[in-house]
């Protein structure tokens, strides 16, 4: 009888730690994304950003955080530069940010719903930013490829 109880506890604690690897699994982006271009979607006007020019930014991602970094290729261009970054929560496509640290401080705090989707070295992140204090409401849909280490 002993033995059967034991058993079936070590089977549970096997079956839970699955259960919570499973939610860390699904799309793979650990690892460093270069955007390529960012479309904006603001009261019905529509803007795309080609970022393989003047502009580079990438995105970084490991079990449980992400930053990100942006500036201008221009020399001349010295004050160009944004960041950010903090927590986020990945399940499936699903993918959940808290922005924990960033320049406007009417972003921090927030928390960001997306839908992301990775083929092969390409990944397609979209959703809404509305951040009431700042006056943002939009769709954006961004498009990075994995950077090789």
């Amino acid at each position: 009888m002993r033995l059967n109880i034991l058993m079936l506890f070590v089977v549970l604690s096997l079956w839970s730690c699955a259960n919570k690897n499973e939610n860390k699994k699904g799309l793979d982006i650990q690892g460093t994304w270069q955007l390529i271009s960012a479309t904006t979607i603001d009261k019905g006007k529509s803007e795309t950003t080609d970022y393989s020019g003047k502009l580079k930014m990438i995105k970084m991602f490991n079990d449980s955080h992400f930053a990100f970094l942006k500036h201008s290729l221009d020399p001349k261009d010295t004050t160009s530069f944004d960041a950010g970054g903090g927590t986020f929560i990945l399940k499936g496509e699903d993918y959940t940010e808290h922005l924990e640290y960033y320049k406007n401080k009417n972003w921090e705090g927030k928390t960001f719903g997306f839908k992301l989707a990775v083929h092969q070295d390409t990944l397609i992140q979209k959703g809404i930013e509305k951040v009431e204090a700042a006056g943002v409401d939009r769709v954006i849909i961004e498009k990075y490829i994995r950077v090789k280490p």
